[in-house]
């Protein structure tokens, strides 16, 4: 290679450079990533004390790794061509042809065994039965689709020991989903069941707390979204898989109340404006939140439920057996569940989690109090 090629090379990589800096500096930075689905780091504020402990540079850093430009069509380049290499796993997501599953990592520091007791002492609290339904995630229910020698956590083993606690009713998703392996009841692009694995999982949940089950095949579903690009999707940076589809079940017909800002407001089972926007899975219920109630004149008795998002899809089926079904979320609820549901006649409590939820939420010691 002759000098002046040399030259030659390293005066266009410049200009490759000086053109990707000039072009960041011309476009508006973004508040948000669609595609990722997270909030994208903004200009750090100038102090003398976060330059000297290097947390401005830092910061610096991130906001131009977020503000790249075209930063969304980068990662997913660099997904297909990490792919084309052989990787499987991005960002702890497993490629599993046409379907990504979220590895599960190992609990830390005890976490999980922790939860367990808080549930326990919830169980001694409460002055109804309790209820305890932990939900195996896509990468157990299909783990012969990981990829040869994965990793991912030992939920059965866990979901077995956690029936075993003294105290505790146990309701069984584990076999049920099991025996629906073969159905879609997981999202392609995203880590939540599906309304099919909801309808299943409401099942198995209805059966332990006495209830009679539903006829899975008696709803009319209703397509709502074909355009579903769910958590998955957006963290793996693996975007060239076609979206999945949503479907509601359970017609909207209930008196539904949410505590959003603190106040009753009235809601529904489904805020149909969330199919506009990315994280369309918050349209059942219409996403987190501290409280939710709701009531069917028709049904009998009144279930507290301690929940993950999970439950946003399982309500619906619940609230065609009960009079009053009520959704308390631990990450927004701060007060005493038992408390809760001493005030208001609860006759029943379940704890419903999916597993990776259980084992990393940090939330659940207000369960014990």
């Amino acid at each position: 290679m002759t000098t002046k090629y040399s030259r030659f090379l390293a005066a266009l990589f410049c200009a490759f450079l000086g053109g990707l800096l000039a072009w960041h500096i011309v476009l508006p930075d973004r508040e948000r990533s669609d595609v990722e689905n997270r909030t994208l780091a903004q200009f750090p504020a100038f102090s003398w004390e976060t330059f000297q402990d290097g947390r401005f540079t830092e910061k610096v850093e991130d906001y131009f790794a977020d503000q790249f430009p075209l930063r969304d069509q980068w990662t997913g380049l660099k997904a297909r061509a990490e792919q084309l290499l052989g990787k499987r796993e991005f960002k702890g997501v497993y490629l599993c042809g046409d379907t990504l599953i979220s590895k599960t990592a190992p609990p830390a520091d005890g976490l999980e065994q922790r939860n367990l007791s808080y549930v326990a002492r919830l169980a001694e609290a409460a002055e109804v039965p309790v209820y305890l339904g932990l939900i195996p995630s896509a990468a157990e229910i299909w783990r012969d689709r990981l990829p040869k020698g994965a990793e991912s956590w030992d939920q059965t083993s866990f979901i077995t020991q956690a029936a075993m606690l003294e105290g505790l009713e146990s309701a069984d998703f584990l076999t049920t989903l099991r025996a629906h392996a073969g159905e879609p009841i997981f999202y392609r692009t995203d880590h939540h069941w599906t309304t099919l694995g909801a309808a299943y999982g409401a099942n198995a949940l209805l059966e332990a707390l006495g209830r009679q089950p539903l006829s899975v095949t008696s709803f009319q579903p209703e397509t709502v979204s074909e355009t579903f690009r769910g958590t998955l999707y957006s963290t793996s940076g693996v975007h060239w898989l076609e979206p999945d589809q949503i479907e509601f079940w359970v017609e909207d017909r209930f008196g539904v109340t949410s505590w959003r800002n603190g106040k009753p407001e009235a809601s529904a089972l489904y805020d149909r404006s969330k199919l506009e926007g990315k994280d369309q899975y918050s349209a059942f219920l219409g996403g987190n939140q501290p409280l939710c109630v709701i009531r069917n004149p028709e049904g009998t008795g009144k279930l507290l439920l301690i929940r993950d998002s999970y439950s946003d899809a399982l309500a619906p089926f619940l609230a065609l057996r009960y009079e009053e079904v009520h959704l308390l979320d631990p990450r927004y609820y701060r007060n005493p569940p038992a408390q809760y549901a001493r005030e208001n006649g609860i006759q029943q409590i379940a704890v419903i989690f999916s597993v990776p939820n259980f084992i990393t939420d940090r939330n659940l010691v207000l369960l014990a109090g």
